[in-house]
């Protein structure tokens, strides 16, 4: 057993800060000509700033934040499809907390529930299943969101209420893959990577072949991270010296958590129970290939999309984003959070233009909540 303290061990953390400033001297990055390295999970986003991580490596890096947040790409489209099922009379709507302030073309789902609809925050969707023995009358329907870090729990559920024939419950499955928008990241010509820090928790389940692309079509090394600040810092110098090195490989640097081959009964359970799509809309990367799943027709009966006729069945799907919002760019990298007109002023945590201002994984959040502005970090200094 490994105790939290040994990653969080300051004497440790420097000399990874040292062989990391000696690596990005001999790489010649500099702030002009930096090395771009994109953590993929919101996590390690926010435990980057958390930590100060950012001020404490050379200039010669820039952090790239990726779209590892399920909540901020989820298309505006689809939470006007969760509101319109929520204000049903006859159902329950379940859902994490992260996704009840994201913002609809309309509203958001806390405000549906202001205005009278049944919406109620779980923290797993064995809970929404409770909610349904306990209200056979009502149709209860589980806002599946997530990547396949929240996949399987849903899945088992689903598996779960077939063996009862639970007939009132339903999932609304907006759950996603990662790899797809790596590559859909990779081809776009406009973006500088170099290499990345793999997230930690979706790989907990897929393992970490998966990623096998990055590194033998692009060229590109990649690290899967811990989320304490010794774990990303080696997970740093990990990818720094493939760089040097010019290599390019997954290497596991979470390995007392994540293994190679992913967990067999997890994804047993997403097998038997999802398929991909053909395509599913990314907020700000639009439409990807195969990269969000959906309810087999085995189990067609608590597929929320099939019982009310909503989604991607439905019709035109594709939302503008409101003026003035940047999270597409946002999380393509194409600029920071503070570089969105909106950051700060029409866009922050108690008013969200945004979901990246919503979630506790948004780039926007961490950025806001950690002062990540020259102005506000010289005055936490």
């Amino acid at each position: 057993m490994r105790y939290v303290e040994e990653f969080r061990d300051p004497i440790a953390a420097k000399a990874v800060l040292s062989a990391i400033e000696t690596l990005v001297e001999e790489i010649g990055a500099t702030a002009e000509n930096p090395v771009h390295i994109m953590e993929i999970c919101g996590g390690h986003t926010h435990a980057i700033f958390r930590y100060g991580l950012d001020r404490l490596t050379p200039k010669g890096i820039e952090f790239i934040h990726g779209p590892g947040c399920p909540v901020c790409v989820l298309p505006m489209s689809r939470i006007d499809e969760c509101v319109e099922i929520a204000e049903r009379p006859e159902v329950i709507f379940c859902t994490f907390g992260d996704a009840m302030r994201v913002p609809g073309t309309q509203k958001s789902l806390l405000q549906a529930k202001a205005d009278g609809a049944d919406i109620r925050m779980v923290y797993s969707p064995l809970d929404a299943l409770e909610i349904a023995r306990r209200n056979p009358e009502r149709e209860v329907v589980f806002f599946g969101l997530g990547f396949e870090t929240t996949t399987p729990s849903t899945a088992l559920s689903i598996q779960q209420a077939a063996r009862e024939s639970l007939s009132n419950f339903s999932v609304f499955c907006n759950h996603i893959t990662v790899p797809p928008p790596i590559k859909a990241l990779l081809d776009d010509p406009h973006m500088v990577l170099d290499g990345f820090v793999g997230p930690g928790h979706v790989s907990m389940v897929i393992g970490t072949h998966p990623y096998d692309f990055i590194a033998e079509t692009y060229g590109k090394p990649i690290v899967v991270a811990g989320f304490e600040p010794l774990d990303l810092l080696q997970s740093v110098l990990m990818v720094l010296r493939q760089i040097r090195d010019r290599r390019a490989e997954v290497e596991n640097q979470y390995a007392r958590v994540v293994p190679e081959h992913g967990n067999p009964v997890s994804l047993a359970a997403i097998a038997d129970v999802y398929e991909p799509r053909p395509t599913f809309e990314w907020r700000g990367l639009g439409e990807i290939d195969a990269s969000g799943l959906r309810i087999r027709g085995k189990y067609a009966a608590f597929d929320a999309e099939e019982k009310f006729a909503v989604g991607y069945g439905a019709g035109p799907r594709i939302v503008a984003e409101p003026e003035g919002c940047a999270c597409g760019q946002v999380m393509t990298g194409r600029i920071k959070p503070t570089g969105c007109p909106q950051y700060g002023t029409g866009c922050t945590p108690e008013m969200p233009l945004g979901a990246l201002m919503v979630s506790s994984e948004g780039a926007c959040a961490a950025y806001y909540q950690y002062g990540a502005t020259d102005d506000t970090l010289e005055a936490a200094e």
